[in-house]
């Protein structure tokens, strides 16, 4: 492998410096946070992450002296005890790592071929995990709209992380949006649109980060690391970018250098290489999101018994029960919104949920508690175009009530619409 002609720049201490620190710290994360960013990394790394999850923990115990075991690992949040250790573990590694390789390679002019490849790393780690993030925005996937409970959930009961996903779900344009700007970020996985894709994604990760914090979504380190990765590929053009901002110099951007290959089928098998993990991303990730989106998404099937129901009256035993808002005896509302499952919210806000098996034809649910499989009763129910009826027995008590039927345009949410004209601000 040749080096192309400009392989003999002399970095200067600093720069070296800088750019062993980021080799380390930064491969690092990528294999041991790669969070799907990679096709079919999490296969590869089985292995590796059970020993992890065992080194971590002791970790945490004989060196850290936690208080308490870590027993929780990475899930739907990326900020758990095990990630920082993690993060701590690489950043230690990468400070040692970082003493030693300046002491025996002090010499070296650059690193112009490692930051090729470490480039390449990092292009498409930020790349195809934007890419993922976009699409699952695109299509509606990561923020859904919101749901019946959520409607009838106030501001104040709900997390600031509610809050953001009930803002960001409302609005298919606004997922769009974000959606596309995300995806964007496959500009980086080409050389020549690497800077302009830097850019962009810089502001989107920026974002994302900022709401990530600001909002209490458990996704910071992994934000926070993917505003750092653009930084670092912008890194090489941020002197050129500050004279062609602001001053009047006339200023050009040299592309990441690529090594040379004698051989020419190893630029050949890369080149298909490269085409097939982007192929893989867009293909099988839409492929997969569709799917998804069948499953999980609007595109979801409904129960056949679908809608919010009300509880205008409920009577328990005989005896008429008033709405009083701290009673845990009597039902506020029936959710009916995904096949198999069924919601009951008290007065109280306290909820119990049931897995839920309804005949139209006998017009009866069967309802089995979620959390006690013990429990499972008969509900009897009539249904019109504006109410529904019910009567069923549960633990010895006879219940018997009716609702009004509620539509998500019921509320004032999503009933208000888009408006070009406001002669006042409708901020309610």
């Amino acid at each position: 492998m040749e080096a192309t002609t400009n392989y003999s720049l002399k970095w200067n201490p600093l720069e070296k410096i800088g750019f062993r620190f980021s080799f380390i710290y930064l491969l690092l994360y990528i294999v041991f946070q790669n969070n799907g960013a990679y096709p079919l990394w999490d296969v590869l790394m089985q292995k590796p992450n059970e020993w992890l999850q065992k080194l971590v923990p002791w970790v945490g115990k004989h060196i850290l002296h936690l208080p308490y075991d870590i027993t929780v690992f990475t899930n739907g949040s990326g900020d758990t005890t095990y990630d920082y250790i993690i993060v701590l573990m690489i950043l230690i590694t990468a400070v040692v790592g970082t003493i030693i390789w300046s002491f025996f390679d002090r010499n070296r002019n650059n690193y112009i071929k490692l930051y090729y490849w470490l480039s390449v790393a990092v292009r498409f780690y930020v790349g195809l995990m934007l890419i993922n993030y976009g699409l699952f925005k695109i299509i509606k996937l990561q923020f859904p709209s919101p749901s019946f409970y959520r409607l009838i959930q106030s501001y104040g009961e709900s997390s600031p992380m509610g809050l953001a996903w009930t803002f960001l779900g409302f609005s298919k344009g606004y997922n769009l949006f974000m959606g596309i700007a995300e995806v964007m970020a496959g500009l980086l996985l080409f050389r020549r649109t690497l800077t302009a894709g830097a850019i962009i994604t810089l502001m989107t990760t920026a974002n994302v980060m900022a709401v990530n914090y600001f909002y209490d979504v458990p996704v910071k380190l992994l934000s926070t690391h993917l505003v750092l990765m653009t930084l670092f590929l912008l890194s090489k053009d941020l002197k050129t970018l500050c004279i062609f901002f602001f001053t009047k110099k006339t200023v050009s951007l040299q592309p990441v250098l690529q090594p040379h290959f004698k051989q020419k089928w190893i630029k050949i098998i890369l080149m298909s290489f490269k085409a097939l993990v982007i192929a893989y991303a867009f293909v099988f990730g839409m492929y997969q999101l569709f799917d998804y989106q069948k499953q999980f998404g609007e595109d979801a099937p409904r129960p056949a018994v679908f809608g919010l129901f009300e509880v205008f009256y409920f009577e328990k035993n005989g005896t008429s029960l008033s709405p009083i808002s701290t009673s845990n005896r009597r039902w506020h509302y029936i959710v009916s919104e995904r096949e198999g499952y069924l919601q009951i919210v008290k007065m109280d806000k306290s909820s119990e949920y049931y897995d839920a098996k309804i005949d139209t034809l006998k017009q009866i649910m069967t309802l089995t508690n979620s959390e006690d499989t013990t429990k499972t009763f008969i509900l009897n129910y009539k249904i019109s175009k504006s109410t529904f009826d019910f009567e069923t027995v549960i633990q010895n008590d006879t219940i018997k009530g009716n609702c009004k039927i509620l539509t998500k345009k019921s509320f004032l949410m999503t009933n208000r619409g888009f408006n070009w004209i406001n002669e006042y601000p409708f901020n309610r």
